[in-house]
């Protein structure tokens, strides 16, 4: 079968778009579907069923080497394909050799070397948007994906809209960024402003919205808190338009401001969610209510930060301080 431009990826993205997924996994689950495909030898999908599937995830892990989250993407997308796509109901299980997942402790810093990382930072945006990544427990998708009408300033509260899982929630809004976040909000009105008057000042619009609303897509309320510092051509529309920033406009200052801090920890823009989570605990907050601002669908995931906090805190004394501080204790001679 024609694999690229095919109709039965036009399927799958019409699938996908009528659930209302985002463009980023609708890229993924194609790419997954099209490298099915190819694995086997450009057989159509409705030709293949369970043995297919697991000889292509047996040869991710096994040839490729890839790691569990990923063959397991993979296997999420090939499910909707048979399921959502196709109409196919899967019989029996998928039998695959299964990449192994690595028990690792997630990354946490302390509140000095969060505030290192900040200090180190080299502009006044990428600043704030450490904060708010820190003091929100944003995902950096959700950061970038924030609009003006999200934040409330009255209420000290945020919304994270279309969150993962496509769950919207609230999380607080720290004190001490209002003012700054107001400054920011007010330079980003003036670019906005300095748009319009040019002819442009439009931005991309969820699902059918700007269909619905036409006048939206101009409005202050539905533009990003971090819009890109160019325009860009909508490739549903064809207009230009002023998108969110791009993720490396974060994760490159970033690498750089950790670096200079001196901090030898390996640090992501998520780990500051894991600090964040972490620091929740530290202060008192239950469990239900830290799972409720994280957004987590299974409790489990979020006691994960609770085990970290309760394992990072050792309390028993080592060895070598217990007999160094009985050395030092007996008289001279002993």
């Amino acid at each position: 079968m024609r694999v690229h431009n095919s109709p039965l990826l036009n399927k799958v993205s019409l699938a996908i778009r009528t659930r209302h997924y985002s463009p980023a996994t609708e890229r993924t689950y194609i790419g997954w579907i099209k490298r099915y495909i190819l694995h086997h030898g450009k057989c159509h999908p409705d030709q293949m069923g369970t043995t297919h599937i697991g000889d292509f995830l047996t040869h991710l892990a096994v040839r490729e080497h890839v790691a569990a989250g990923t063959q397991n993407q993979a296997l999420c997308a090939l499910v909707f394909l048979y399921t959502k796509v196709l109409g196919i109901e899967l019989e029996g299980s998928i039998s695959a050799f299964r990449a192994k997942r690595p028990r690792r402790r997630p990354v946490v810093l302390t509140p000095d070397e969060v505030f290192q990382i900040v200090d180190a930072t080299d502009s006044d945006e990428s600043k704030l948007m450490i904060q708010m990544l820190y003091g929100c427990g944003f995902r950096l998708k959700e950061l970038l994906a924030l609009r003006v009408k999200d934040i409330d300033f009255g209420n000290r509260l945020v919304q994270i809209c279309d969150g993962k899982g496509m769950k919207d929630r609230l999380t607080m809004l720290p004190e001490v960024l209002v003012s700054k976040l107001q400054e920011h909000l007010e330079n980003v009105r003036n670019r906005h402003q300095e748009d319009l008057e040019r002819g442009y000042g439009i931005t991309v619009m969820p699902d059918a919205m700007d269909r619905k609303f036409p006048a939206a897509p101009g409005q202050w309320k539905w533009q990003f808190v971090f819009p890109s510092t160019t325009l860009c051509r909508d490739p549903k529309s064809q207009r230009l338009v002023r998108f969110h920033r791009h993720p490396s406009s974060l994760q490159k200052p970033l690498a750089r401001a950790v670096q200079r801090s001196g901090i030898t920890k390996r640090v992501t823009c998520h780990t500051f969610r894991h600090t964040f989570a972490s620091h929740l605990f530290e202060s008192g907050i239950d469990s239900r209510r830290v799972q409720e601002i994280l957004g987590h669908k299974s409790l489990k995931t979020t006691e994960q930060y609770l085990h970290v906090f309760n394992r990072g805190r050792i309390t028993m004394q080592s060895p070598l301080d217990q007999h160094t501080l009985q050395a030092q204790s007996l008289p001279p001679g002993r």
